[in-house]
């Protein structure tokens, strides 16, 4: 039987499979609005600009984890999955926010972090006071160290911020004892998925979220959950740092394990359980879009975040091979794909565009070597917002972006909070610089992030130059990103052929993109610097910037009502 909630929360009306074309827009909590003028942005910040992304016109909202933590990676260090960090708010509040995006069309999907708790989890409190072998520490990853007297770590796995995975830890006699895994920073201890309370307790806390009202979860680290028996060596010198986005190497110890598999299968049972089935996306990073398709089946996930297409360089031929890899992947399947420009683990696109492009995968702010050209990054962004809305399935829009807003690369050594930077032994910045709070009103900071008459500024520096950014002197300018957005967002849902469906690739000069959906739109993108004849006969939907007397000019994309496509 459908499980039935009694509390019955606000829901917006039901849609048959809305996340298969959803445009979901990722709210960086911390950074998004301060409502109560302590510099950090709150429950009480975003339920006040509700209204704004009603009006943005996206379909739904993902908060970034709002838990308590003692936030030694933003959050994602979670003390407690059944209620609020007190510095966000209370879960009342969390529960008067969903009832109030139900009331304006927008569904609410959670963070949800199962590869790793925080130290200060009650569990891994009570591993800590335990003895070795006892069930407490079972629920973790506790081993004996190597060498004769345990000192060296249990195997060479890297941290994913740099150092080991382990952490030894001292006994409650007093001696060095086992170490703990901790693929990401010591603060993050990782749970081992295949103890059997692990996986009921994950399922009680997606139960308890659902009960609330919210409709689904993007699963942090989703690959990552299963590590291989016995845990073996990966084979590189002990503690090397590697490259997190990459997932090439065979039967990889700890990343994309089919093992992961079982868990999700069983997730899909309980969100199908409630009369309205919840969805679930996955951000797993894994070798292709095959192996990306496995976590897309039909008793599985929904849908997945496509790093493929955030990763790929502005040029026309490796981002058609991106976006045909990516629909004929999922196909299989008979899932949906997701695109993304950015999001709070990698350097904002205008940034990365706004440099000469090569063929080859780009995140990092510290992958970003070459100045940067901003009227170029934001042109280039334009353009890629209206190629990412136009193309079959969901889309994402990580805060900030509808503003055109660029990675703040010159934040001061003394304010950066990201566990990269101290973990890399102060040489990568990581990701802050895509977190700074987001600029609303005014001329100079907080620029409105936090209310008139707050004493304290934002937990991130804004640049002074973003006076020219923020939501209100952009709202009503036709020639601004925020309208654009508004713009596209508003034709994506009245436009038939938009949302949902398939492609058919056109005829076109090498170094342009063009594409039909139907019925009657077409898209075009030009990389090239010779600019490209529209054709005949086609009426002008939207375009991401001026066109030459009927011609689409470098870096520029265009929506087109195509009678008759051929």
């Amino acid at each position: 039987m459908p499980h039935q909630s009694t509390t019955q929360p606000l829901a917006p009306p039901p849609t048959a499979e809305w996340w298969r074309d959803a445009v979901i827009y990722q709210v960086y909590i911390r950074s998004f609005a301060d409502g109560n003028g302590d510099g950090l942005g709150d429950i009480a910040g975003l339920r006040a600009r509700l209204p704004y992304l009603a009006g943005l016109g996206v379909d739904a909202i993902w908060i970034n984890p709002w838990y308590p933590s003692p936030m030694a990676d933003a959050g994602y260090d979670v003390a407690d999955y059944r209620a609020i960090e007190p510095a966000f708010g209370t879960l009342d509040e969390a529960r008067q926010l969903i009832d109030e995006a139900h009331g304006l069309g927008l569904r609410v999907v959670l963070d949800l972090v199962p590869n790793h708790t925080s130290d200060q989890h009650a569990w891994f409190q009570a591993a800590l006071a335990a003895e070795p072998g006892s069930p407490e520490r079972a629920r973790y990853h506790f081993r004996p160290g190597r060498g004769a007297d345990g000192e060296l770590p249990p195997n060479d796995w890297p941290s994913v911020f740099g150092g080991l995975a382990w952490t030894r830890v001292t006994e409650s006699d007093g001696t060095p004892g086992e170490w703990y895994l901790h693929l990401f920073a010591p603060q993050q201890p990782d749970l081992d998925w295949d103890n059997q309370e692990v996986r009921a307790e994950f399922e009680s806390v997606l139960r308890f979220w659902f009960d609330l009202g919210v409709d689904g979860f993007r699963i942090d680290v989703a690959s990552a959950l299963v590590k291989a028996p016995g845990l073996p060596d990966l084979g590189g010198v002990l503690g090397d740092p590697y490259d997190y986005f990459s997932r090439d190497q065979a039967d990889h110890p700890h990343w994309d394990r089919d093992g992961v598999h079982e868990i999700y299968r069983a997730w899909r049972a309980v969100a199908d359980s409630y009369e309205v089935p919840r969805a679930f996306t996955a951000e797993a990073w894994v070798d292709g879009p095959e192996r990306l398709a496995r976590y897309l089946r039909p008793d599985e996930l929904h849908t997945a975040f496509n790093f493929e297409f955030l990763a790929a360089p502005w040029l026309a031929g490796p981002l058609r091979k991106v976006i045909d890899g990516s629909l004929s992947g999922v196909a299989a399947v008979g899932a949906p794909t997701t695109w993304v420009l950015s999001n709070h683990d990698v350097a904002r696109h205008p940034s990365r565009y706004g440099r000469p492009q090569q063929d080859r995968s780009v995140q990092a702010l510290a992958q970003l070597t070459d100045p940067l050209d901003p009227e170029l990054g934001r042109r280039r962004a334009r353009a890629a917002a209206l190629l990412m809305l136009a193309l079959p399935g969901g889309a994402y829009v990580y805060q900030g972006e509808e503003l055109g807003l660029a990675e703040v690369e010159d934040l001061p050594a003394e304010v950066l909070q990201d566990p990269t930077w101290e973990r890399s032994g102060h040489t990568d910045k990581g990701r802050d610089g895509c977190r700074v709070p987001l600029p609303w009103s005014g001329g100079e900071p907080p620029f409105g992030f936090s209310p008139d008459g707050a004493t304290a500024e934002p937990w991130l520096p804004q640049p002074r130059a973003w006076k020219d950014c923020t939501a209100e002197a952009q709202a009503g300018d036709p020639g601004s990103m925020l309208e654009l957005y508004r713009a596209a967002l508003r034709l994506r849902r009245e436009h038939a052929a938009l949302g949902d469906g398939t492609l058919r690739w056109l005829d076109a000069p090498q170094d342009t993109l063009v594409f039909a959906r139907e019925p009657g739109l077409v898209c075009a993108v030009n990389f090239s610097a010779e600019p490209w004849p529209l054709p005949a006969g086609g009426e002008v939907l939207l375009a991401s910037g001026a066109l030459d007397e009927g011609r689409l000019p470098q870096d520029t994309a265009v929506w087109l009502a195509v009678d008759g496509l051929s």
